[in-house]
């Protein structure tokens, strides 16, 4: 059997919350069902944040009741504050994902929170949702660089992984939210911090502003990382970090690892017509560099050999 690799899909949340053109609830629910339809089982699709620091997410109760289910399927909410987990709880929501920024400038303009007011913030929201019987998954934004301070030293980095495991974290996303990353400083984070708590405990979340996140995805993959976020045609962005671009194509990430024998359960030629209604509702042209790739050998009439 081939060994598994875990896509969690973030286009719903991530990928459609700096979109400028709104995004109906209708299209969003149409999205999920497509998207599981094409194989993915691991979904984040809402953010329970103020709807006027992110319109776009602000019909994220009634999405959550529209979303498809199904045994196997797993969701996960983005909470960026106390409130927003008891949102998130109230809304039958099993898994939340916290946010903690490696610098007091990020954490100011995401959170309105210095960095030791976050820290604070996600130990209050982890020991509230373990005694809720609520998983948690801490990302480390700005792991690799700081949209505003720049570098980030990789003790940061593990400094506050590690405070977050201690906290009671289950889990650990190392994000380079801005695409400013490079395979080597993905060693150089992730090797000890597998060394120390094992691969199965860390997700890592990537996007493609310089054009080496799949190479990052799989310096990673390489270490032993089996989960990995990633978004639908390549949407995204970040509202508080400038210069963040699309997260890594969900695609492109699907036939890298089925390329190298390894099983996402994903079929990319459904999630085209995910990428057709995303592309719609956004009034963006969206696709991964694999889109490109199989749209440039029908043109020519050729086969599209996938793997």
């Amino acid at each position: 059997m081939k060994e598994k690799i875990i896509i969690n899909e973030v286009g719903l949340r991530d990928g459609l919350q700096n979109q400028p053109q709104h995004v109906t609830t209708e299209d969003k629910v149409r999205m999920a069902e497509l998207l599981v339809g094409a194989g993915v089982r691991w979904l984040e699709p809402v953010s329970f944040v103020s709807p006027k620091a992110v319109p776009q997410m602000a019909d994220a109760a009634q999405l959550t009741r529209q979303l498809p289910q199904g045994d196997g399927l797993h969701y996960t909410a983005l909470v960026p504050n106390l409130r927003g987990y008891q949102l998130a709880r109230d809304n039958g929501y099993r898994t939340v994902a916290l946010v903690l920024s490696t610098t007091d400038s990020f954490n100011q303009r995401n959170l309105n929170m210095t960095l030791a007011q976050a820290i604070d913030s996600c130990r209050s929201i982890i020991q509230a949702a373990g005694a809720d019987g609520i998983a948690t998954r801490t990302y480390i934004s700005g792991a690799f660089s700081c949209p505003y301070d720049g570098l980030t030293p990789v003790d940061v980095t593990l400094d506050l992984s590690r405070q977050m495991i201690d906290a009671g974290s289950e889990e650990i996303a190392i994000a380079d939210t801005i695409g400013a990353g490079n395979p080597q400083q993905m060693k150089d984070i992730m090797a000890p911090l597998i060394q120390q708590y094992g691969a199965e405990r860390f997700f890592v979340h990537l996007h493609d502003t310089r054009g080496l996140a799949t190479a990052m995805a799989w310096a990673a993959c390489d270490l032993g990382v089996r989960k990995f976020d990633a978004s639908v045609g390549g949407l995204g962005g970040c509202p508080f970090a400038p210069g963040a671009t699309g997260n890594v194509a969900t695609e492109d990430l699907v036939y890298l690892f089925e390329a190298a024998g390894l099983d996402t359960g994903i079929d990319i030629q459904a999630l085209r017509e995910v990428i057709k209604l995303a592309a719609r509702a956004t009034g963006r042209e969206l696709g991964g560099r694999i889109i490109h790739w199989i749209q440039s050998q029908e043109a020519r009439g050729r086969p599209c050999d996938l793997v």
